[in-house]
């Protein structure tokens, strides 16, 4: 593990990717929820925790280690959150920011099971409560990591002593990671990793989640300059009711009201104002006034999948367009790949791709 870690490391040194030294990487990981099965080694389960965390801060990167589902993660190591919701959530340290490295968005595809699905404005409330609640930053479970802006009040900073706050958030897997050949990552789950994620496995948008959680996202960027000024005000508005304000030193404000009852909804008055809350809803209000979004309500376009029978122009070549701008070409079997070939009649799929492709098809 320490040959593999430190060579990953100096990897990334030597392109210069990590923020120390200019590049985007800001933050490393050392070990995966080993928490969650710590129990099982005993003894030795907390010297190696103190061993792994040492070894990964002896490498130098210049950048926070972080380790999730850890809540004895040694300093200066940050322990981090996974799960649908870590709004309740707190770091083993109040010289560590609130981290969510997993928000789940949907769930393994089991063999013979049903299809998982997380509803957008369950995910929606789960990421606009934890921010409300002092989150720094969060992750979905599922894609590639896209830029992030860290604060520590308004400046960058990467000591990961200090009280960081994260303005904006990291993207691991808002896209399916499918492996269309056999193996999988445990028993009896199905080699479909799309996981309900805002990008389906084949890289198209799932919509209206896609499009919503642009939006949780555009709404709490708009809250920004008080989110990293400070740590909320949490006050009770009447029973499973909540505000939490943060303001600025120079008088700006920005609240987020909740109503985590998951059955009705409510008024409530806040600033002297009246705010209906529907069930299970975060409403977002930027200047402490206005509400720019409530996670329940969903104003993104939802798509659904259909297909159009159109005419083939049996007479068209390479230049001629078909139908809807389609064009087509002749192309002989044989030119992508040595192996391709032709048969008359029906082959039994698995064995003739011998897993190494999902592409087999007829023509009549």
């Amino acid at each position: 593990m320490q040959r593999f870690t430190a060579k990953i490391v100096e990897m990334m040194k030597q392109e210069k990717l990590y923020a120390s030294q200019g590049g985007p990487i800001i933050l490393s990981q050392i070990e995966n929820e080993y928490g969650n099965i710590d129990s099982a080694y005993g003894a030795a389960a907390k010297p190696y925790i103190k061993w792994a965390a040492g070894m990964a801060i002896s490498l130098d990167t210049g950048v926070p280690w972080v380790m999730c589902q850890q809540s004895d993660a040694p300093d200066p190591i940050i322990n981090t959150c996974n799960g649908f919701y870590c709004d309740q959530f707190t770091p083993n340290s109040n010289k560590k920011p609130k981290m969510w490295t997993e928000n789940w968005s949907g769930w393994f595809l089991s063999f013979g099971g049903t299809i998982p699905y997380r509803p957008v404005e369950d995910l929606a409330f789960a990421v606009a409560r934890f921010f409300q609640r002092g989150g720094t930053f969060q992750n979905y479970y599922m894609v590639m990591i896209i830029g992030v802006n860290v604060f520590v009040h308004g400046q960058s900073h990467f000591e990961p002593n200090l009280r960081v706050k994260i303005a904006w958030l990291l993207l691991k897997q808002y896209h399916g990671g499918t492996n269309f050949d056999r193996t999988t990552g445990g028993p009896f789950i199905a080699t479909s990793y799309d996981y309900d994620a805002p990008i389906d496995e084949y890289g198209q948008v799932r919509q209206p989640k896609w499009g919503h959680l642009r939006d949780v996202h555009k709404a709490i960027k708009l809250c920004e300059e008080a989110l990293i000024a400070t740590d909320p005000k949490i006050s009770s508005l009447g029973p499973n009711l909540e505000a939490a304000v943060y303001k600025t030193g120079s008088g700006g404000c920005s609240a987020f009201l909740a109503n985590i009852d998951t059955k009705s909804d409510a008024t409530v008055n806040f600033n002297g104002n009246s705010y209906h809350l529907p069930a299970w809803s975060v409403s977002i209000l930027p200047d402490c006034k206005n509400v720019v979004l409530n996670t329940a309500k969903v104003n993104s376009m939802s798509v659904i999948p259909s297909f159009m029978h159109e005419s083939l122009n049996t007479n068209a070549d390479s230049t001629d367009s078909i139908g809807s701008g389609w064009s087509w070409i002749n192309e002989p079997v044989g030119i992508s790949k040595a192996s391709a070939f032709n048969k008359l009649g029906l082959l039994e799929q698995i064995n003739t791709t011998a897993d190494k492709s999902d592409y087999l098809w007829y023509s009549l």
